[in-house]
């Protein structure tokens, strides 16, 4: 999983599935859930990509997807956003939502 910013976001998300984790160092959630995210981001590979955002050093692209709570899980298809969901979720859960897409 790698952070992007807003000067590789669009081309970081513009091919295939990516899930984008908005988090922030200082949030417990975040804290929980990355673990979860890292296991399915090599359990995914070739899938699907997760990366992530720190809303802290990234405002401009939080408020640019409405990004109100952390965290936010936005997930791109082929660049457009196809599904979204906030705060913890279990891995399985997880699972399925990025292969929703």
């Amino acid at each position: 999983m790698k952070n992007v910013t807003k000067d590789n976001f669009n081309t970081e998300i513009e091919n295939g599935v990516v899930l984008v984790d908005f988090y922030a160092d200082w949030c417990g959630p975040c804290k929980m859930i990355s673990p979860i995210l890292s296991e399915l981001s090599t359990e995914l590979e070739g899938e699907a990509a997760i990366v992530k955002v720190n809303v802290d050093e990234e405002s401009e692209l939080a408020q640019r997807f409405d990004v109100m709570s952390i965290p936010t899980l936005i997930l791109f298809k082929d660049g457009k956003p196809v599904g979204r969901q906030t705060g913890f979720l279990p891995k399985p859960e997880l699972e399925k939502f990025i292969k929703s897409a």
